[in-house]
C-alpha cells in the first residue's frame, strides 16, 4: 500500500499501539496513580494551598514564571523541528539516494519518504500544539495564583473555590506538557522508521521501556516515598 510493505505497516501499528497503550497506562490505567506525573499532581496541589496561606506570593509566581519558560523553549523547538523536517522534503532524491547506498538499509521509494516525514512533521505538530496550549494554561494559572484572596480570608469557602480553580489549571497545564514531550520521545522513536521497520520496532521498543521506567522505576519516581495528604 502506496509502496509500503506489511512490516511497515505492522511496525507503524506498533508505534501507534504503544503511543496510545502508554498514553492509557499512566494516565486512564489501573497503576497510573503510582506513576511520577501522579505524584508530582499531588506535588502540585500541596504547593497551591501552601502559596493561599502566604501573605507574600512573589516566590510562587517565579515559580510559575520558570514553568512558562521552559513550556515556551519546548514550543519553539517543535517549530524548529517541524521546519526541519519540511527541509527534508525538499532534499528528498539525494537522501534517497544516501540511504540506498547504506548497508542494511532497504531500498527507499520518493514516495515512501516523503510519506515518512511528513509523518514525523505530524508528530512534531502534535507537540507543538501541546506545549503551545500548555503555555497558556500556565498564563491562566498565574492569573488564578494572582485571584486566590488574601491568606487571612475569612471567607473559607471562596478560598477552597479559588485553590480548587488553581490547582486543576496547573495540573491541566502539567498534563499538556508532559504529552508533548511524550510526542518528543516517539519522535525519537519514529526516526528508526527511516532505517527500516525492523529498526523502527527495536526503536519504538527502546523508547516504551525507558520512559515506563521513568515513570515507575527511576531514581526520580523512588524520591516520593509517601503520599502527600489531600
Amino acid at each position: 500500500m502506496l509502496g509500503f510493505s506489511n512490516l511497515d505497516l505492522i511496525a507503524l501499528a506498533f508505534f501507534a499501539t504503544s503511543w496510545v497503550g502508554y498514553h492509557y497506562a499512566v494516565e486512564l490505567g489501573p497503576h497510573a496513580a503510582r506513576t511520577l506525573n501522579m505524584r508530582m499532581n499531588l506535588r502540585r496541589a500541596r504547593w497551591i494551598r501552601e502559596a493561599a496561606g502566604r501573605e507574600v506570593r512573589i516566590v510562587d509566581t517565579q515559580v510559575m514564571g520558570g514553568l512558562q519558560n521552559g513550556t515556551a523553549f519546548f514550543a519553539s523547538t517543535s517549530l524548529i523541528a517541524i521546519g526541519g523536517t519540511l527541509t527534508l522534503l525538499n532534499s528528498t532524491e539525494r537522501v534517497v539516494a544516501i540511504f540506498s547506498d547504506l548497508p542494511f538499509v532497504p531500498v527507499t521509494l520518493r514516495s515512501v519518504w516523503e510519506m515518512k516525514v511528513i509523518g514525523l512533521t505530524g508528530v512534531f505538530g502534535y507537540a507543538f500544539f501541546k506545549f503551545a496550549w500548555a503555555y497558556r494554561l500556565f498564563n491562566y494559572c498565574v492569573i488564578l495564583l494572582g485571584a486566590l484572596p488574601p491568606f487571612d480570608s475569612k471567607d473559607e469557602k471562596a478560598m477552597a473555590h479559588a485553590v480548587h480553580e488553581t490547582v486543576e489549571m496547573n495540573i491541566a497545564a502539567g498534563r499538556h506538557f508532559n504529552r508533548g514531550q511524550r510526542a518528543f520521545f516517539f519522535a525519537l522513536a519514529y526516526l528508526g522508521w527511516f532505517l527500516g521497520p525492523i529498526t523502527f520496532i527495536g526503536f519504538t521498543g527502546a523508547v516504551l521501556i525507558a520512559m515506563y521506567r521513568r515513570q515507575y522505576a527511576s531514581d526520580a519516581a523512588r524520591v516520593f516515598t509517601y503520599p502527600s495528604g489531600p
